[in-house]
């Protein structure tokens, strides 16, 4: 038995040989022009695997290597965490950061201590001399204690806001930090003085 048509009532759809010609030969075939084969399409797509002028290639590599790195240079002074050391990311650690950045130190005014006991070490006087180490010996142990206050206080912080059971140990890294000039320190304090972490 013969099928019938779907819609018997329509007009069956002739297409003319200007229509068909026009369909095959695609919307990227130029007028007047035959449609190229596969052959001459691939070649013409195909790109040397060594380039014709080497210095120039050189040249544009470098040019993309040194955009590479400033974006990642500006990308980690920043503090984006996609350019950051893995010890450097998470958000615990940029908690560490911006309380460390937002708090008095003493440790990071060591190497100005450390230069002004170096220039009094020329002094004459013996005396001087003496008073000028045992600073400096004063210094480091008040340092010292400063970062031990200063992990305890900030470990407790990061256990209040991320949870006990989910805290890091950045005792270590904070003192790292702290010790540090604040003109010195990578990634960019993104916080001013006073300006603790909520």
């Amino acid at each position: 038995m013969a099928k019938q048509p779907v819609n018997p009532g329509a007009e069956p759809s002739i297409e003319s040989a200007d229509e068909t010609k026009a369909r095959l030969a695609g919307p990227s075939a130029r007028k007047g022009q035959p449609t190229p084969s596969r052959r001459v399409q691939e070649a013409a797509n195909k790109r040397p695997l060594v380039p014709d002028d080497r210095k120039l290639a050189a040249k544009q590599a470098r040019a993309k290597s040194a955009e590479a790195r400033e974006k990642a240079r500006l990308g980690m002074a920043a503090g984006d965490d996609k350019y950051l050391p893995v010890r450097e990311r998470g958000p615990q650690k940029r908690f560490a950061r911006d309380y460390i950045d937002a708090r008095f130190n003493v440790g990071e005014f060591m190497i100005p201590v450390m230069f002004l006991v170096i220039l009094l070490t020329f002094f004459p006087d013996p005396s001087v001399q003496t008073y000028g180490i045992l600073a400096l010996w004063a210094f480091f142990l008040v340092a010292i204690g400063d970062c031990i206050v200063l992990g305890f206080r900030l470990t407790k912080k990061i256990e209040a806001k991320f949870g006990a059971d989910r805290a890091e140990k950045v005792r270590w890294y904070a003192a790292m930090r702290a010790l540090q000039l604040r003109v010195m320190r990578l990634p960019k304090p993104q916080v001013k003085r006073g300006q603790y972490p909520a």
